[in-house]
């Protein structure tokens, strides 16, 4: 970043993979004065289908990190991946006090507020599922609606990888597992995409649900959630700027950004430092 965007620590973000670029995209309309920095823990995905103990490690690792580096000392932290919050982001907090990190979870009480037949499919990482976070969010609004949650094994990945082949196939999958969508008594009217990488695939999504039915995502809130958790904003004499880093294939982010957010830059790979690093290990299947 040139000397000028550099007098405002930016805001870190980061996820499983290119998932989170979908909150990357909602922070930057909301704050398109602040710079960013993505980090995409490729080299260790996914974590939907990971322990909590492997997602809360990674999840530490990353924090330290951006915090640790001088050039990448952050002022907030968006955890933008719903495994990752429901697994780490308590004890994140519990780590760094001073910090403000934001996390993020299926959007059920929007979709509560959308829905007309009260019934609400939600697809979301077997690991969101789950998860006790999930779980008391869930019980929480019982009354208030029905929730028919789908795990969706597979279709981060897909997303990721950007095989459209295959994420049709898996989202025909999951709808279908759903059961009746539409706008009729008995039918989910409302569709809560319950992991930062599916609203990459909400094309898809929207052709085979049909027109009345509404696809819910988290972007937007956590965004203007972030903005009020700010202690204060970059003056806005100038666009910020985003650094990305990789712990995988650094192609895959790239391509990504640029195909979703028209965001042309070099990604670099994932800083290294004492203790435990950033490198790439085999993925687990």
């Amino acid at each position: 970043m040139p000397e000028a965007a550099q007098r405002k620590p930016p805001i870190g973000v980061f996820d499983s993979g290119v998932g989170g670029l979908s909150i990357l995209k909602a922070l930057q309309a909301e704050l398109p004065h602040e710079n960013f920095i993505y980090v995409a823990d490729s080299g260790f995905a996914p974590y939907g289908e990971r322990d909590q103990g492997f997602v809360l490690a990674r999840a530490r690792v990353i924090t330290r990190q951006l915090l640790r580096q001088p050039e990448l000392a952050i002022q907030a932290l968006v955890v933008a991946c719903n495994t990752a919050t429901a697994a780490a982001i308590h004890l994140l907090r519990q780590d760094y006090p001073e910090l403000p990190i934001i996390g993020v979870e299926p959007a059920l009480k929007p979709a509560i507020a959308l829905s007309r037949t009260g019934r609400i499919g939600v697809m979301a990482t077997r690991g969101t599922l789950n998860s006790q976070k999930f779980k008391t969010l869930q019980a929480g609004l019982a009354e208030q609606a029905q929730f028919i949650c789908q795990p969706c094994d597979g279709l981060a990945d897909a997303i990721e990888r950007h095989d459209t082949e295959q994420m049709t196939a898996l989202c025909v999958q999951y709808t279908q597992a759903i059961g009746r969508l539409g706008t009729g008594p008995g039918e989910v009217d409302t569709l809560v995409l319950g992991c930062t990488h599916y609203p990459f695939a909400s094309q898809q999504l929207q052709a085979l649900v049909g027109p009345g039915v509404r696809l819910v995502d988290n972007g937007a809130p956590v965004a203007r959630q972030t903005r009020r958790m700010l202690s204060s904003l970059a003056p806005e004499s100038a666009p910020g700027e985003c650094l990305l880093f990789s712990t995988g294939d650094p192609a895959i982010l790239q391509n990504a950004a640029k195909r979703w957010l028209g965001l042309d830059v070099p990604v670099g790979a994932a800083p290294c430092g004492s203790g435990a690093l950033w490198e790439r290990r085999p993925r687990r299947d």
